[in-house]
This record gives C-alpha cells, structure tokens and sequence, in this order.
C-alpha cells in the first residue's frame, strides 16, 4: 500500500520515474524530481535493500544522464558486481562503466571481482567483464588482467573472442610494453571465419604497429599472407545477408584491412609489392554507384598513395579520385579534392590530367569545395600552365560571389608574382586584377607592382595607359586607384603624348586636362580614405610640374584641403600649395620622377616581413646557375648590399651599436608616395645642385644621409631605401631626443679630440676644426681604427643628421682597415648647424666592411659633441 501512495519510492519501477521526469514543465521542477527520487535511493541503500538494488543502479544511470550527481552509488555497483547472477552482474558493470571511470580510487575494488568473471564458466558474464575492462581499464588493472584477456583470445567461442581482441586494444594503449604479449595471439585471429573476430583482430593488429616497432617488423612479416586472403575472399564473395551492406560484401572489414595494410606497407618496398596485385583488384572490381562503394575506393586510394606502390597503380589510384570529383555527392567531392592535395606530392602528372575537372570545381555552389579546389589549383600551377591556368581564374573572378573575391584575389595575385616571366604578362593580370577586385589587393601586391613598373622603363608608357583607361572604367576599386594615380603622377607626360608604344597598342588621345580631371575625380570619390587622397594630392603636385599649363588648376584643386579635418591631408594640401606658389625655380627638381626602386631589396625585404618561406612564396630572389638571384616578374639584378635602414625610427630613443652579422631589416615599404626629396642622381642622371635648400623647406620630416663622395642633393646613401612619410598629424624629428634648447657655450673655445664609437672590433675619433667667421660650420676629420686580428675590407662609412644640419662627406683616405690597429683610415666631414647656439649636434652612423667576404654591419648614435658646435 505504501508503494502505491508513494510515487518515489525504491519500488518504483523506472519507467514510471522517467515518465515523471519528462512530465516536468521547468527545470525547477525537474531537480525537484530527482531529488526526491535521489532521497528514495539514499535511504534504499542504508537499509540494504537487496530487492531494488538493480532497480536502483538503474535509475541512478538515468540521472547520471542527465547531468546530476550519483557518486553515492558507487559501491552499490560493486555489490551488483559482486553478486552471482547474471541480471544483477549486467546492471552491475552497466553501472561500472557508466558512473565510473580509470581515475577513481574505487576501482581498485573492483579488480578482483574482475580477474573472477573472466574465468566464469559463463560466456556471458564474461563478455560483461571484458567489455567493462575494455572501457575504463587503467594501466594497473592492464598489468593485473592482461593473462586472462591474452587466453580469452583462443577461447572457443567467437563473441567471446571479438571482445578479447578489443579489450586487449585498451591494454596495449594503456601499456605498450605488454603488446609482444598479443602478437602471436592476434596473427592467429587472423585465420578465423567469423567477421566481428577478423574486424576486432584486424584493429588490435593496428594497434601493435602503433605501439612498438618490433611488433610491425612482426606483423609484416607474419601476417601479410592473410590480410591479403581476407580481402580477396571478401571482395569475391557472394551475397551472404548477414554481412551484406548496399550490396557489398561488409565494407567495414575492407576499409580495416585496408588501412593495417597502409600501416604495413608505409616505406617497405617488399610489403608493398606484395599487395599492390590485391590492391589493384580491389580498386578495378569494387563499384562506385553506392556509397559503401566509394569508402571502399577512397580507403583503397589513401593505402595506395600511403605505400612504396608502383606509378600505374598511383595513376589507377588518381582517376578514381578524378571520378569523384564528378560525384553530385559534396562530401565526396571534398574528400576526393583532400586526397589530390596529398597527390601532388607522390605524382603531379597524374592530377595535372584532371585540371579541368579540378578548375570546375572552383566554381561550385558549395564554399567548401571552393576554397579546397582553388588552394590545390595553386598547387598544380608550374611554369609551363600558369598562363592558361590564371586566365581561367581571373575570369572566373569577374563572376564570383564577393564571399569568394579575396580568397581567389590572393591566390591569382601569388601565383602571378610566383611564376612570371614576362613582365608584360604580369602587368597585364596585375591589371586585370586590380580592375575586377581592387578592393581585395593586399597593400604588399602594389607595392610590389609599383616597384616593378619603376624598373620596367619599356614598359613605363604602356602602363600608364593602360592604368588610366582602367581608372576611368573601374575607378571604385581602391588598389587600382592608387596604382594608376602613382602612375600617372610619374609618367604623365607619357600618357599625354604616347611615349613607349608597344605594338599591340592602339594609340589613345589624352589630354593634359583630362589626366588631371582623372586625378581630380579619384581625390573627390574617396574621401574618406586618407591614403587615397594623400597619392592624389601628391600625384596633382607632380602633374603640376609635369604640366605647366595645368597649374593653376591644380592649385586650386590642391587648396581646397586646406581646411580639412585630416592633419595629414591638410598639412600636405598646404605645404603642395607653398610649392606651387612660392618655389617654382626648384619645383622641377624637387618633382623629378622617382629613382628606380630597389625591387631585389624590396623583395628581400618583404618576404622577411612576412616570414614566408622560399617553398611556399617566391617573392625572395633565388640564384640561378648565373650567380644572380632570378628575380618572380622576369628581372634579373645583382643581390644588393645587405645594410640596415641607417634612420630606424623604430630606435629613436637609444644609442645602437652592434657587430653582428647583417640581418635582412623588418621595415621594407619604400617611399611610394613620392614625396621623399630624392633626385635622378641614384638613376644615372647628373646631380642637382639646387636642392640644398629644401631641407627644412618643407619640414616633412625628411632627413639627410648623405655618401662619400663630392656635395650632392643626393639624400639617400647607396643601399639605403627611403623611409614612408608617416601618415601622422604631427612632424617626425628624427633625432629631437638628442637636441636641447639650452644656449651653448662660447663657440671659439677648444674642442678636444673624441672617441666618437668604440666597439670590441672597431674605434672611430673625431678632431675638430672651426673657419674662421664661420661659427655654423665644423669640419671633423674622422679617424678609424681597426681593433680585430683580421683585416676589414670595403669599408664604407655613412652618416645622418637631424634636418637642421647639413652634412658634406669628403671621400675617405682608403677602404681597407689593417688589423689590431697597424694603420687607420681617415676622412673628413663638414657640418653646419644652422641652429647654432640653440641645438648641439647629434649625429647617427653607419660602418658596413667586410671580413673574410662576409658582410659586417655596425652602427652607433653619437650625443656626446663638445660644446659650442
């Protein structure tokens, strides 16, 4: 009767609490469920309740499902456990597995128990006792059991054998040393009938190779024979229902097989020879209309490409992969695009023959196909299909989803500059490019592109043309507006007057205006992208001495930023109007082309920058047979001096010195705005002796290197890139950390001798002599010693200052440095302060040399001049 009024007590059978559960409308209402159901089972076990004690394990298993706690029914498990009858042991062991796992103490207790249900005369209890071993044994209860599990597995009975093999899987992985124990028993299980026997011995055969080598020389040797029987005798059997999936004959013990023999076969040529016959077989006779089928197929092809195998098997192997990639079935078609990319490394011709299929599914609806076809679309890329390959892609990028632009866009842009040879071809797809997705051109991608036009001068006029007909077609897409105003600033007078005409031109009429309203209409349509409008407004500066006419015009375009809210856009709007107005002797020399860019350097640079690799990026040079590193777009040079960038900004605030070897510098972009005051010199053009004023003209916080040699308006020493104008609304003083406002003493007093730099290899004084009514200017003849035991040669000194002083290199007494001081080299500088009596002077050096032929770097910040320079 109590049973009956109470609905929670330990008689209530369990379907009648999970009903009650389910019932519940909130989560309050359940926990209040099973708390009360929890209580029952509590005071059930403290009574000893023998009746319901399986009941109760029952539904504390149910509990445990659901998330709650049920730590107090561990023991009732081992008493189940330790009971003799088979329902209460089931529940028992249900129980075991479930509310318990390797890590509680508790099991401990239960070991015994265990040893005694292996050796039960009932081949039930002791599947129970094998299949909970085999799911929390722990590496104690593995060295404890492991002899009863290793005779389980010649017992008559072949369920019981199948759970043998698996439990002794979890004894291998929880202890390797025991896997010579199983290796004899597990090749035996090999020449059984039954499949659940052949599958569990064909996995713990698996798992022995995994575990020690000895164990796979074993198995190699010993059971090759009969995994080749198997799979012979499965794939020609007739129909047997039991083992019968989509009409294939149990394609689980085909896909087992099939891998152990990967694992077999895998760098052993013997092994492999002796099953490429079985593979063959499998992979000729086994049909692809059902999806068993193609498992079948797709393990065959990993084991395959997995071993030693011979090429017609490989190309056998890569048509089936071909096949499926014509399957309607996504997942096939992702694998079979998985499988390729592992392909090309074991056989490229054979995957090249189904490009075209590969190409097709670039353009599938699924994302995921996509993206995996075009990553192995790159990889098939090799000098010989690159061109047909990337028209393929950059048509297709006209038509793709916006999704897909910027994965397609970067890897059109990468296999262009990785496989170029003809500059032409790469303008033309770098064109094409930035016309189609500009939006989605990475800066490093033009900025490479830039500085290739600035070395291809044959090809300067064709590309101004032809930027400019794309500006006013395309003229939304960001990259393509600021290469082609870059452009246009440079080699207008080319674009208006058909310079450089290239036969497969047709010529085009531009006027000088129609450049400028080019210009004009880019600054007005991105006005919200400062470095778009910055490239115009210095593009309209160049056009300005490029075409006199236009000048007017032009600064009144260039005025109407003077009020703008970007420090940077105003600052250039009013110093560019300064130049128009008030500075035309020097303007043309101030606004002469760019010197060609360093594109060796450059590419050095930005491949250390982006810690790409020479396998997988080709944007750092490679040597050729020649000596002379094989440059990606067709353009051979030799390898530059490897100096660090002298005027670091990065360093501002602390002296450097180092004597280590040269390291490749992290900052690479080069000035491609323009606005470096720079002139023809570093080109090949005669220097200009103007220019000299312009150093604070401006004030745009540009410094002045200088090299040895003769006065020049030259501002950048050989191997010295120039530095980008910091979009930043404030003037960057390069060395303001070293300057002081404090008046200096008297100017005519002694200047004593200094040491300027002294490292462990090297030590530099400086001497200083004053002219005469000259109180700005100093000469300082620099003496260099070499400290080391072994001689510097290609010794070449430079120097920076900040933009307040000019600085005159006189050319040095020699190049070469005696070791351990046996001689020196001198060389005299000339300064100017011309904030004399307010700032001191600071200075920045460089000494590259080399020893033994291998380049030397050292560099230093000098603060400690005397007074009154």
């Amino acid at each position: 009767m109590d049973l009956a009024i109470n609905p929670f007590s330990s008689g209530t059978r369990l379907r009648d609490m999970i009903r009650s559960i389910r019932a519940c409308k909130t989560a309050a209402e359940e926990r209040a469920v099973v708390r009360r159901e929890c209580a029952a089972i509590r005071a059930a076990i403290s009574e000893g309740d023998q009746d319901y004690r399986h009941r109760n394990m029952a539904k504390l298993m149910f509990i445990h499902m659901l998330g709650y706690p049920t730590h107090f029914g561990q023991m009732e498990c081992l008493k189940l456990i330790a009971a003799a009858g088979f329902p209460e042991k089931r529940i028992g062991y249900l129980g075991l597995m479930l509310l318990l796992d390797e890590r509680q103490e508790v099991l401990m207790l239960v070991t015994n128990s265990l040893k005694q249900d292996l050796n039960h005369s009932n081949q039930f209890i002791v599947g129970l006792a094998l299949c909970a071993l085999g799911n929390i044994c722990s590496a104690e209860m593995a060295r404890d059991l492991a002899p009863e599990v290793e005779r389980l597995l010649q017992n008559r009975d072949p369920n019981t054998k199948k759970k043998a093999a698996l439990c002794s899987i979890r004894i291998v992985r929880k202890v390797p040393d025991l896997a010579e124990n199983f290796m004899g028993a597990a090749v035996s299980l090999l020449k059984e009938k039954h499949h659940g026997v052949l599958i569990s011995a064909v996995q713990l055969c698996t798992e022995l190779c995994k575990a020690s080598t000895e164990a796979l020389e074993y198995l190699r040797k010993n059971c090759l024979e009969g995994l080749v029987r198997i799979l012979r005798d499965v794939s020609n059997s007739s129909y047997a229902p039991e083992y019968d999936v989509a009409g294939i004959t149990d394609p689980f013990l085909h896909i087992r097989v099939l891998k152990l023999m990967r694992t077999l076969g895998q760098g052993d040529a013997d092994c492999s020879e002796y099953i490429n016959d079985i593979l063959a077989q499998v992979a000729t006779k086994t049909e692809s209309n059902k999806n068993a089928g193609n498992a079948i197929l797709y393990e065959c092809v990993e084991t395959i490409m997995g071993i030693e195998a011979t090429s017609g098997l490989r190309v056998l192997a890569i048509n089936i992969l071909g096949r499926f990639l014509s399957n309607r079935d996504n997942n096939i078609r992702y694998v079979a695009l998985n499988m390729l990319m592992k392909a090309i490394a074991v056989d490229t011709q054979a995957v090249q023959r189904h490009r075209a299929t590969i190409l097709e599914c670039v353009k599938d609806a699924d994302v995921s196909i996509r993206k995996r076809a075009l990553e192995l679309v790159y990889l098939l890329v090799n000098d010989t299909n690159v061109k047909p390959l990337t028209k393929e892609l950059v048509d297709y990028l006209e038509v793709s989803d916006q999704d897909f632009k910027e994965d397609l866009t970067a890897k059109i842009c990468s296999i262009v500059e990785k496989f170029s040879q003809d500059k032409l071809w790469y303008l033309d797809q770098m064109f094409r490019v930035l016309s189609l997705a500009g939006n989605y051109v990475k800066d490093d991608v033009w900025h490479a592109l830039i500085v290739l036009m600035s070395n291809a001068s044959e090809l300067q006029g064709y590309s101004v043309r032809s930027l400019f007909k794309a500006l006013l077609a395309c003229g939304e897409q960001e990259s393509l507006v600021r290469v082609a105003v870059w452009c246009i600033g440079e080699y207008g007078e080319m674009l208006v007057n058909n310079i450089s005409m290239l036969d497969i031109e047709e010529p085009i009429t531009v006027t000088e205006s129609d450049a400028v309203d080019a210009v004009e209409v880019a600054l007005k349509r991105y006005s919200t992208d400062v470095t778009s409008r910055a490239m115009c407004l210095v593009s309209l500066l160049k056009l300005s001495s490029r075409f006199p006419p236009t000048s007017e015009r032009i600064k009144e375009i260039v005025a109407q930023n003077k009020g703008n809210t970007v420090l940077e856009l105003q600052q250039r709007s009013i110093e560019f109007s300064s130049i128009i107005q008030r500075h035309q002797s020097i303007k043309s020399s101030l606004l002469e082309r760019m010197p060609v860019l360093d594109e060796a350097n450059y590419l050095v640079k930005r491949a250390a920058s982006t810690q790409a690799t020479v396998s997988s990026v080709k944007s750092a040079p490679t040597v050729t047979p020649g000596g002379q590193p094989k440059l990606p777009n067709g353009v051979a040079k030799p390898p530059p001096a490897p100096l660090a960038d002298l005027l670091d900004l990065s360093s501002d605030d602390t002296p450097v010195t180092t004597s280590a070897p040269t390291t490749v510098p992290n900052d690479f972009l080069q000035d491609l705005l323009g606005i470096g005051l720079t002139d023809s010199s570093l080109s090949g053009g005669a220097p200009s002796t103007s220019t000299d004023i312009l150093m604070d003209l401006l004030s745009i916080g540009s410094t002045t290197p200088v090299q040895n040699g003769p006065p020049t308006s030259n501002f950048i020493p050989p191997g010295i890139e120039t530095k980008p104008v910091a979009v930043t609304p404030q003037v960057v003083d390069l060395l303001d950390g070293l300057s002081s406002s404090t008046p200096l003493p008297d100017e005519n007093a002694a200047h004593p001798t200094i040491t300027a730099f002294q490292s462990a290899t090297l030590k530099i004084t400086f001497s200083f002599k004053k002219q005469p009514g000259k109180p700005q200017e100093t000469t300082i003849n620099a003496t260099f010693t070499n400290l080391a035991t072994t001689t510097f040669t290609d010794f070449v000194f430079q120097a920076a200052v900040p933009k307040f002083i000019q600085l005159r290199l006189d050319p040095a007494s020699g190049s070469t440095l005696p070791a351990s001081g046996n001689g020196s080299v001198t060389q005299s500088l000339t300064v100017t302060n011309n904030q004399h009596g307010q700032k001191p002077l600071a200075m920045r050096i460089r000494m590259s040399y080399k020893v033994n032929g291998e380049d030397r770097l050292e560099q230093g910040q000098i603060s400690n001049f005397p007074a009154g320079l």
